[in-house]
């Protein structure tokens, strides 16, 4: 059964009244693929926009911040915390966003909006050095909390 729709087959946004507060996290990844050269200038910040990684991570923290704005069925929240990291491996430069909160949802959808973000803005900063990057694999790493209890993706 789908909870997000109505007897009509509408959207709503699910009635969470009723659930017990508990600890929330959420543990999402992504990366964007980058030419070298484009990895060299974030690293020796010769990127004109600016320090690309510290406005990304500014941007994945606003994005979490604001899910509820920008994905229709996603409840506000009053966050704990937000850990955003960016690490480089080869061509491909990682985002990984965590949040906490105690609530009665889940803070998935704000891990996973942090990581499109803060890409996102990597991308928007570096684009003019390098149109041929691409955002690949945004993908939840892990949840904890609530109903449907604790998931970690395998083969990871």
């Amino acid at each position: 059964m789908f909870t997000h729709l109505d007897k009509s087959g509408r959207g709503q946004m699910v009635d969470i009244s009723q659930k017990q507060i508990s600890q929330r996290e959420a543990l999402a990844k992504g990366s964007i693929k980058l030419k070298y050269e484009t990895i060299n200038a974030i690293k020796d910040e010769k990127i004109k926009k600016g320090d690309v990684l510290a406005i990304a991570q500014v941007a994945a923290i606003q994005a979490v911040k604001n899910t509820s704005s920008i994905i229709p069925m996603a409840h506000p929240l009053l966050l704990n915390g937000i850990n955003v990291d960016f690490y480089f491996e080869g061509e491909n430069l990682f985002c990984e966003v965590l949040v906490k909160c105690q609530g009665k949802t889940g803070v998935e959808m704000e891990a996973l909006t942090g990581v499109s973000a803060g890409l996102l803005t990597v991308y928007d900063m570096c684009k003019a050095l390098d149109k041929s990057m691409v955002i690949e694999d945004i993908y939840l790493v892990s949840k904890k909390g609530g109903k449907s209890g604790d998931y970690k993706r395998e083969g990871l």
